[in-house]
């Protein structure tokens, strides 16, 4: 009609029974009004209505349509479980994502969610009751505890104001956890944060620490971020010759891939909830890392929060304070281990102690050696006494072991270097405490 021969604004006011002030909004706006039709692609919809969290339905907009872009299907129940993830953020608001709000957004944004092919007849399906007694029982005894593997996602929070983070950043971080039966093999973590290139970093040896860093919208897990982290891990278990069950619960940022290593089994959603993740693993790290966290001392470093390289650091360590012994009871608890599972080693029993050994001083004959050199001087020949070392404070021991640190992390060859210096870090805590 606008296109068409002229008609005057109150011509149009009285046909379609509205105000000429109206019209004149209609047309000022027409451009950005034809805009958003076209992109919304629903002809019938006459009224524009916003969400209330508008950033939330944009985030969550971008999700699906990577998901149909990579060709994973989007159900209504993931739709909504993917809002309730989004809410979870650090300043969005209180809002629940029920069915009500559901189908509002996909009315205004003309989404078109389908029970997925695969989940269509409960017949087709076994039942969480069937898959935990008879399918489950059955993969387990194909494999050793050692070759049982389990993954998922966990998020913690990050220091406020934590340097290197940049502004409007989300501040937490998700970590991949994967770790087998027995504890004896705990992945190297992948943290997804959402800063994209941390100043703390530059510099860093990244191909050679012990933890991978990623980045992604709202610092989530995403498919191509999963699917790089699988083709890894697999490479790592072909190069140690395993081929290894990876349980993981089903979800849209989990593809499904064919690997060489790794046979990969989708644990049913009824029963997501018995991962042994979520029996005490992921919670038992969130504790050693806030116990790192608490223990920093401001003071002594000479600055206020630790850094995301810091953060990356003492994740790193609480993963590691994840006792073996911990591992196995949940993989057991969940009914993930089968059998015949033994009880995971302690460690230090089957190699001893390195700092023992450092502190060990050589014996000739049963008595401690002596320096080299004469055992006695020249006559009349004047001894010059040792200077004295004065005691250095707290503030320049963690001065040196933060130098140290930034040594390996510029030219470490290996991440296991960074074991040697964890325990040696631990120590001085020890020192430092009491």
């Amino acid at each position: 009609m606008l296109e068409g021969p002229k008609v005057s604004q109150s011509e149009l006011a009285k046909r379609f029974g509205v105000s000429q002030p109206q019209i004149c909004r209609i047309i000022k706006n027409k451009e950005r009004i034809l805009s958003e039709w076209h992109r919304n692609g629903d002809p019938e919809r006459k009224r524009k209505r916003d969400g209330k969290d508008a950033a939330l339905e944009a985030a969550l907009l971008r999700w699906v349509e990577g998901a149909h872009a990579a060709n994973l299907p989007v159900s209504a129940p993931l739709l909504q479980l993917k809002a309730k993830h989004l809410t979870q953020a650090p300043g969005r608001p209180d809002l629940e994502p029920g069915g009500g709000w559901l189908a509002r957004f996909e009315v205004r944004h003309n989404l078109a969610v389908k029970k997925p092919l695969a989940e269509k007849g409960d017949a087709e399906q076994p039942t969480a009751e069937h898959w935990a007694s008879v399918v489950l029982p059955s993969l387990l005894r194909s494999y050793v505890p050692s070759e049982i593997f389990a993954c998922g996602e966990a998020v913690v929070p990050l220091p406020t104001s934590s340097p290197g983070k940049g502004e409007h950043v989300s501040e937490q971080l998700t970590l991949l956890l994967c770790t087998n039966a027995d504890g004896s093999e705990k992945a190297p973590l992948r943290v997804v944060g959402e800063s994209p290139q941390p100043r703390c970093l530059r510099g860093v040896n990244l191909g050679q620490m012990p933890w991978s860093y990623r980045t992604s919208i709202l610092a989530n897990m995403t498919a191509p971020l999963f699917a790089e982290w699988l083709r890894e891990f697999n490479e790592g278990m072909r190069r140690q010759g395993k081929s290894v069950l990876l349980l993981l619960a089903k979800h849209e940022a989990h593809p499904y891939l064919q690997l060489s290593n790794i046979r990969m089994v989708f644990i049913p959603l009824a029963t997501a909830l018995a991962q042994p993740l979520d029996r005490g693993i992921a919670s038992d790290l969130k504790g050693h890392y806030r116990r790192r966290l608490l223990r920093w001392l401001p003071a002594e470093r000479g600055m206020e929060q630790p850094t995301l390289l810091d953060v990356l650091h003492m994740l790193t360590q609480a993963w590691g304070d994840v006792r073996p012994g911990l591992i196995a009871s949940c993989f057991r608890a969940a009914g993930f281990s089968p059998d015949t599972i033994a009880e995971a080693t302690v460690p230090g029993q089957e190699q001893p102690d390195r700092r023992a050994l450092m502190d060990e001083e050589p014996e000739r004959n049963g008595e401690p050696a002596e320096a080299d050199g004469d055992d006695e001087t020249a006559e009349g020949e004047e001894v010059a006494e040792p200077v004295a070392q004065p005691c250095p404070s707290e503030r320049e021991v963690w001065g040196s072991l933060a130098t140290l640190r930034r040594y390996l992390e510029c030219r470490a060859t290996s991440p296991d270097l960074f074991r040697a210096f964890y325990e040696l870090e631990d120590v001085v805590h020890v020192v430092s405490a009491s």
